[in-house]
């Protein structure tokens, strides 16, 4: 959709984005197999399916915000806020908009995977924290010691993306209960000095943060739902 209104040509999906939508629409055609076949009296199924069809319009939603901050920053030359013209703050602030977006919802949309870890493996997370977050869902594997090779694979795609996901979550946070994160650098700059000019943060390290938050959110999807689909196919149940 974003796409569209920016000019550009539809998506193809591809590398990790592609492996994690696919991933997800085999789980929906082996719930729909099932909810066929045995009608689905508690409704299990179909949550599941809505849950995942979720997923996969909010990683689609995740990788369209990151395309849209990308294509505004382009227009951002100045390397300082009060050499903008007019104009130029326009494409920086739909920038920003944007990324902002990105980011909170790269961590949106791990927590709604970390609901339906919960609900699909019987974690109770809940009993240890009643709103929790995807990190306390790995957790609470590593606590039960249940389904250790998806809990070890998510662990490492957790480990393997540390730095921009710390990264990330200090400006979410910041986001949510501090400030505006692009105002963070500029009240440091006012720390250093009043009269000097705000210098623009490092938009290419932060659309690089956001890149690598995307691949990480893809990885676990897509390890999630091919060790559910593993599991489903092992025991019967086939798309």
């Amino acid at each position: 959709m974003l796409r569209m209104l920016l000019g550009e040509q539809p998506r193809q999906n591809n590398g990790l984005l592609e492996e994690a939508i696919e991933s997800m629409v085999k789980t929906t055609r082996l719930l729909q197999k099932e909810m066929d076949k045995n009608q689905d009296p508690t409704h299990d199924f179909r949550k599941l399916e809505i849950w995942t069809r979720g997923l996969i319009v909010s990683l689609d939603e995740l990788e369209q915000s990151w395309n849209a901050a990308k294509h505004f920053s382009q227009s951002v030359q100045s390397g300082y806020i009060d050499d903008m013209s007019i104009q130029e703050q326009g494409e920086y602030q739909r920038y920003v908009y944007f990324y902002k977006n990105g980011f909170i919802r790269v961590f949106s949309i791990l927590d709604k995977l970390g609901t339906v870890l919960n609900d699909l493996f019987d974690l109770h997370t809940s009993k240890v924290k009643a709103h929790f977050s995807y990190f306390t869902v790995l957790r609470q594997f590593r606590f039960l010691k249940a389904h250790g090779e998806l809990a070890e694979e998510l662990e490492a795609i957790k480990d393997r993306y540390k730095a921009p996901l710390n990264a990330l979550r200090k400006r979410r946070n910041a986001e949510i209960h501090y400030m505006n994160s692009e105002m963070q650098d500029d009240l440091w700059q006012r720390h250093q000095g009043l009269s000097d000019k705000i210098e623009l943060e490092d938009i290419d390290k932060h659309l690089d943060d956001l890149q690598q938050g995307i691949d990480m959110v893809c990885r676990s999807l897509a390890a999630s739902y091919k060790y559910t689909n593993k599991l489903w196919t092992e025991n019967g149940v086939r798309a």
